[in-house]
């Protein structure tokens, strides 16, 4: 018993470094600002770590984590847990498979979410593949209930969010998977404008999408797939 009571404090130090990490990444990266953003990870079926409030992303100790039950009680920190976490726990609640939530305010991303320009149309194999269709869900109070409320339909066939007006919402099996969906996020989102900036963006023909569905497929993504556009005289893009 003492040797598993070990082994569970490592895997918990181990994670929490790892959030130091990841959070670091997204300050360097300047996907947050100043005390912005929030990332959390799954410690048990009922338990988890979540970044504590009002502290830089990029400035973060292992001791500074928050514990807290699906419930949102705090069982063990002695700072304040993420204004978000209520939005973090809508995830880990409606999606058991859900190790880790990253939110961040990637600018590029977050442009579009203030633009109302969502990413259901495919122009980029990889993020047909990987990050799948990326709505915008509706704005919320921050640090309300009305931000899980206005994600929860997207949450079973999504991986990415836009939030509206905020910022963006990612999620994964790991840390390090949620922290990449963000990170191609931003850039699907760079690539997105400086597009349009050029003169314009050339979608994929549906018959191309419908290929890249296999390929996902086969790979076990559920994300629901951004659409493809009917080009005409067959091209693959227009």
């Amino acid at each position: 018993m003492h040797q598993q009571e070990r082994l569970v404090e490592n895997k918990e130090m181990s994670l929490r470094e790892e959030m130091c990490r990841i959070g670091k990444l997204l300050f360097d990266r300047m996907f947050v600002a100043g005390t912005e953003g929030n990332v959390s990870v799954r410690l048990s079926d009922d338990e988890i770590l979540v970044t504590p409030t009002q502290v830089s992303k990029g400035m973060m100790r292992p001791e500074m984590m928050v514990k807290v039950d699906l419930s949102g009680n705090v069982l063990s920190g002695e700072l304040k847990p993420s204004s978000e976490l209520p939005m973090h726990l809508k995830i880990y609640n409606d999606r058991p498979d859900v190790k880790a939530v990253v939110h961040a305010h990637p600018p590029y991303a977050t442009a579009h979410a203030v633009s109302g320009v969502p990413f259901d149309r495919a122009f980029l194999p990889e993020a047909v593949v990987y990050l799948g269709d990326i709505p915008i869900a509706p704005y919320g109070l921050p640090s309300s209930q009305e931000i899980p409320e206005a994600i929860q339909p997207y949450l079973a066939d999504h991986t990415a969010l836009l939030l509206e007006n905020h910022g963006a919402l990612t999620w994964g099996e790991d840390l390090l998977t949620a922290y990449f969906h963000m990170e191609n996020l931003e850039q699907l989102a760079k690539i997105h404008l400086y597009s349009r900036m050029l003169g314009g963006v050339r979608y994929l023909s549906q018959k191309r999408v419908d290929e890249l569905i296999r390929l996902k497929d086969g790979l076990g993504s559920t994300n629901k797939p951004p659409k493809g556009v009917h080009c005409p005289d067959g091209k693959d893009l227009c």
